[in-house]
């Protein structure tokens, strides 16, 4: 059983979580056991939350304002990151949306779109067996992945050959016969309006031989049988290990992962709180060693600091953070590809790497500053910095920020610096928030934390 201290809960909330704040810190820690903490608050259901407007159940509709539409549904979205709480419903939400990947280039209408994010976070930790089999008739996929214009005298394989591939087998677990025959079965659904319907007239009604079973099969039975093969329960536990724990994956345990998936029927909650609860996943080769998202890296800078959702202005803020994540290349509902976003060592570039460091500065000018666009109701500096209890201790105030801000501890030569930073020219002794400056002092020091490489990690 993995011991449940300071160090453990700040790697799980920074792999489970869009960053966190003191308070899901204080929360997390508040539980005697990991296993408690993770099935009493992390995996725990909650109802859905509210729509991102009354257009969601219109007709879809050309002459809408469909791109308005989506921009406020990813601010809807932004919403469910920041007020997520300490529930892992939303990193899992995004994960199945990089898993079965649909995209808004092709998908036009933001009500599909509305569909599959709800889809995704009821089936969260649902059961994998259903969710494939209503992701595959799903109208935003039948719209990305062609299915929609697959007939029984011309079927697309689109959908066929990346469900194996990208969704549930890998590469070198099918044939392109395999492939073939599997389109057959996915023949006959179209969309209307905002649902899937099933035309008889557009089946290929005929015996199909698929991995050596032969039949007249359906969407469902391909699914079936594809979670037949072993490789299937390995191939999910696979991209969750590398999602969660590190980006090498350590078979012998994705072979553990997938014997828990397989025993429990392909429900994704047992094999979640089996990963998340093991002394693999608080390897300490593992803390830090996961670039932030840009997701993770802008919400959780506003968790750092304190944002709710209740100080949220939609129009400016989220805005803002649409338009910086978009220059960060993770634009939610637009993924590049039908891979998604790979990750890790593509998420830094030159470009990306400043940009990274510009939004941290700008956040951080925005504090206290009355004549901000964005972020006006964020806390000014010497604010923030006096709800902490060492705020007029300055080396014991760097080092709680250094706790909240950071995966692991830095050289003594860079939280020298922080302090130093912070300092601005005084003397410890003399520190306080009251004296004039402080608050540029402070900011400054903040800058100086969040454009530490190792702010990038997770």
């Amino acid at each position: 059983m993995p011991t449940w201290d300071l160090s453990n809960a700040k790697h799980l909330l920074s792999r489970c979580l869009f960053g966190y704040s003191r308070k899901d810190l204080e929360k997390a820690l508040s539980y005697s056991t990991v296993e408690d903490f993770v099935e009493k608050e992390l995996l725990a259901s909650f109802p859905l939350p509210a729509p991102p407007g009354d257009w969601i159940t219109e007709a879809p509709n050309t002459a809408a304002a469909n791109g308005d539409r989506y921009r406020s549904m990813t601010y809807w979205w932004y919403n469910q990151l920041l007020g997520q709480g300490v529930s892992m419903r939303e990193k899992m939400v995004l994960f199945w949306h990089n898993h079965f990947v649909s995209a808004r280039d092709k998908v036009t209408y933001p009500q599909h779109m509305y569909i599959q994010n709800t889809l995704f976070r009821q089936n969260a930790w649902g059961n994998f067996r259903q969710l494939t089999k209503d992701v595959t008739i799903d109208p935003a996929m039948l719209y990305y992945l062609d299915g929609r214009s697959s007939n029984g005298t011309t079927p697309n394989e689109n959908y066929a050959r990346e469900l194996m591939e990208l969704f549930t087998l890998g590469i070198g677990n099918y044939t392109e016969t395999d492939i073939k025959q599997a389109a057959l079965a996915f023949t006959g659904w179209q969309v209307s309006g905002l649902t899937a319907v099933f035309n008889q007239n557009r089946f290929a009604n005929t015996t199909k031989t698929f991995f050596g079973k032969t039949g007249n099969f359906k969407y469902n039975d391909i699914v079936d049988i594809i979670l037949e093969k072993p490789q299937a329960a390995e191939f999910i536990c696979r991209k969750l290990y590398k999602e969660f724990i590190f980006y090498k994956p350590n078979e012998t345990f994705v072979k553990q992962m997938a014997d828990v998936f397989r025993k429990n029927s392909y429900e994704i909650r047992p094999v979640l709180s089996f990963m998340l609860t093991s002394n693999e996943f608080y390897n300490t080769e593992y803390k830090g060693a996961k670039i932030k998202s840009p997701m993770e890296t802008t919400i959780g800078i506003l968790k750092a600091f304190d944002m709710t959702t209740t100080q949220i202005n939609p129009t400016a803020d989220w805005a803002y953070v649409y338009s910086q994540s978009q220059a960060l290349q993770q634009l939610l509902f637009f993924p590049p590809n039908v891979q998604g976003w790979v990750g890790q060592r593509e998420w830094i570039n030159s470009t990306t790497f400043v940009t990274r460091g510009s939004f941290s500065d700008n956040i951080t000018n925005m504090m206290g500053n009355t004549r901000a666009v964005q972020f006006k109701n964020i806390s000014a500096p010497v604010d923030y910095a006096r709800t902490y209890k060492t705020s007029e201790q300055a080396d014991r105030f760097v080092d709680d920020i250094i706790t909240l801000f950071l995966q692991f501890p830095i050289s003594t030569q860079k939280r020298d610096s922080l302090l130093k930073t912070l300092l601005g020219g005084t003397i410890l002794a003399n520190w306080t928030t009251g004296t004039p400056g402080a608050d540029l002092q402070l900011k400054g020091f903040f800058k100086a934390i969040m454009r530490l490489p190792e702010f990038q990690l997770t």
